[in-house]
């Protein structure tokens, strides 16, 4: 029997599966329709895709979600068969983008232990009027050899009672991967995709629903016997294009056996011979192949990360122990360098395993350029360089969302309609740009259009009537102005559009980067378009930080946001008319924020010439924090906030803790979210 865990895994893997192949069918949905073509390898991916999500659907009892998918598998199954002349390409994609967005709702809801409520009976009567228009519009394709075939296989197929006496045969065992999981959901797929070929065939087990069926298949493999003209290397390929298959045993058998026990005719392209007992092998160089990758819960990469986040603490805590001080102990020093070495090592390597690349983030964002250009009457092409630029897992997440908004009003506010970039001597269709690279310990990306760019003049009035100026409009450079978008409420669209028009998009993305310790920069030419970089750490788990101690307190500062330390003079300080201190360096003025009077801790050092200021950058900001010593460099491991602390205050500037190597526990400063 099941047990609750069975099930959970189950799911797990079931919303994993779907998801990926619901990606990559929008992806290949989009690539068609840029070519405005469904060629045949085109049309046999989206089958094999649907085959897939009904039968899995049907298992896991997402009727909803299967019987769509069934009806998207009957259109395409008579797009392969029948190859009709298809002239309305831009209706097919709608509808089926239409029938990935509802099963996306349908697995979120799923993935959400909601309950996949939702209907799809309307998209599944507009695929058949779809299907039905194809076949009244049929143009039979002539002087085929193969359409010939398809014909006579669907006339047996059609007549299940009639076995031709030509047919031959075959049994099949499959023996599925270790660990792949839902053996029972995979060879209910076997099934269904042999439907195509016969429908004389037997399996064992029977019934593939019986939670015992997964367990059977484990131990003893998935035994198919069937019937059919079909040749033996045609039928064998069928079955070694199965999923996560580790090993076949293909037999050819007499006609009349139902039940065969030995092989009796071996197909001559079997992968498979015989080992020193008799039993069916396959090469060793075939499985090296298949076992080269697995699939890892990614609670698991959690945990391994944690735990070496607390080996670099206890690394710590032994090299700085403050019993050593004093001490020359040669060889503690070099086994301790050996051992840093080796955990730099195993931090490195677990690093590079959480890491996935930006393309996936990046073809997303096809379908938001493809459905505003079409709502907007505009045209526009995605460009992406640099899809391969790796970060942290954890990153991705924050940066979908951003990166949506970021197009999204690029397409509504900065690509101008066709008419008008003809006038203005431009291509009518825009360019839209995302670019990612590597820069030290942050990865940089890049949002750029050929648009009108930003109108200074307008940021500024807008700004002004909703009193977002911070400071007199004619001190403020450039990108000050320009980072005024990102305010919240702020917004130059005078009406209210499905896209824009609130002022709450460009907000989300301050939100979102900044949460992960990122900034965002923005730069305009009128006329020619806009950039948008944005500064992202490569992993929130670990950073380099400089430690500092104002009172008995010890705060830890990215390195990231530090420009340069130093020690300043009472005679570089000046008062502005509100009071504020700031500090005169270089011709330029910066204010000075003193830690102890903003975290009103007990300060030991209160004069400007005796402590140490740390110039930070934040955004389009930079400050001069005033502490009482530096410390020194060292890598901080992130820890969140007890909840206990979070649900009595929220503590502005604070990102987290760390542990340091004495043990005390050092605040990490939030630079961007303490200067705003």
């Amino acid at each position: 029997m099941s047990t609750p865990f069975d099930r959970e895994s189950m799911m797990e893997m079931y919303i994993f599966e779907t998801s990926q192949l619901l990606e990559q069918l929008e992806s290949s949905l989009l690539d068609c329709e840029r070519e405005r073509n469904y060629p045949p390898a085109s049309i046999n991916e989206i089958f094999r895709i649907m085959h897939t999500i009904k039968g899995s659907s049907a298992v896991m009892m997402f009727n909803e979600i299967s019987t769509l998918a069934h009806s998207i598998e009957d259109l395409f199954y008579f797009l392969r068969e029948n190859k009709p002349q298809v002239a309305d390409y831009s209706t097919l994609s709608d509808l089926l983008l239409a029938c990935v967005d509802f099963m996306k709702v349908e697995i979120e809801k799923i993935k959400n232990r909601d309950e996949a409520d939702g209907l799809a009976s309307d998209l599944k009567e507009q695929i058949s009027a779809f299907l039905s228009f194809l076949k009244q519009e049929e143009i039979p394709v002539v002087g085929h050899a193969d359409n010939l075939e398809t014909k006579q296989s669907a006339s047996f197929q059609d007549e299940p009672g009639i076995i031709p006496s030509s047919a031959y045969t075959y049994q099949a065992i499959l023996h599925f991967e270790e660990g792949c999981e839902m053996e029972n959901i995979r060879a209910f797929g076997v099934i269904h995709k042999l439907k195509e070929l016969t429908d004389h065939f037997q399996h064992e087990p029977e019934n593939l629903t019986e939670d015992e069926s997964a367990d059977i298949i484990r131990k003893k493999g998935f035994i198919v016997t069937l019937q059919t003209d079909r040749s033996a290397p045609e039928i064998q390929e069928f079955f070694e294009s199965t999923l996560f298959l580790h090993r076949l045993e293909f037999s050819q058998l007499k006609a009349d056996e139902a039940r065969p026990t030995e092989s009796l005719e071996q197909s001559p392209h079997t992968p498979a011979d015989k080992g020193p007992g008799g039993e069916k092998t396959t090469p060793p160089s075939q499985n090296a192949t298949q076992q080269t990758i697995i699939s890892v819960n990614v609670r698991k990469l959690d945990l391994l990360m944690d735990m070496v986040g607390e080996l670099v603490i206890s690394e710590a805590m032994v090299t700085q122990n403050p019993d050593l001080k004093g001490h020359m102990l040669e060889n503690f020093q070099k086994a301790a360098r050996q051992h840093r070495k080796i955990i730099d090592e195993l931090q490195d390597m677990v690093m590079s395993i959480r890491m996935v690349p930006l393309a996936q983030s990046f073809h997303k964002m096809h379908r938001i350029i493809r459905d505003m250009t079409k709502k907007l009457n505009k045209e526009a092409e995605l460009v992406i360089i640099g899809e391969e630029t790796e970060v942290d897992r954890n990153i991705i997440e924050h940066i979908s969302d951003p990166l949506m908004h970021l197009i999204r009003n690029s397409l509504d506010h900065g690509v101008e309609p066709p008419d008008e970039r003809k006038t203005k001597g431009k291509s009518e269709i825009a360019t839209v740009t995302l670019e990612a690279r590597n820069e030290g310990g942050e990865v940089l990306i890049f949002v750029r259009d050929d648009g009108r760019g930003l109108n200074k003049a307008k940021i500024v009035e807008k700004a002004r009537k909703n009193g977002l100026l911070h400071k007199p409009e004619e001190e403020m450079s450039d990108k000050e102005i320009y980072s005024l978008v990102f305010l919240p409420g702020f917004s130059t669209k005078e009406g209210v559009s499905e896209f824009s028009g609130r002022g709450v998009g460009m907000d989300v993305v301050t939100r979102n980067i900044e949460a992960i310790g990122g900034t965002i920069d923005v730069d305009s030419k009128p006329g020619e378009g806009t950039t948008i970089i944005l500064k992202i750490p490569l992993t929130l788990a670990i950073v380099n930080g400089m430690n500092i101690r104002v009172g008995e307190a010890t705060y830890t500062v990215p390195t990231t946001s530090v420009k340069e330390s130093f020690r300043a003079s009472g005679k570089e300080v000046i008062i502005d008319p509100d009071g504020n201190e700031m500090l005169m360096i270089r011709g330029q003025c910066y204010p000075i924020l003193r830690l102890h009077e903003f975290y009103k801790v007990r300060a030991g050092i209160t004069r400007i010439e005796e402590g140490i200021m740390l110039m930070v950058e934040g955004g389009n900001k930079t400050v001069c924090l005033f502490a009482d010593e530096l410390i020194g460099e060292q890598q901080a491991v992130v820890k969140s906030l007890p909840a206990y602390i979070k649900s009595k205050r929220k503590i502005r500037g604070i990102t987290g803790c760390t542990l340091l190597g004495d043990g005390r526990v050092s605040l990490i400063l939030d630079i961007a979210g303490l200067l705003n």
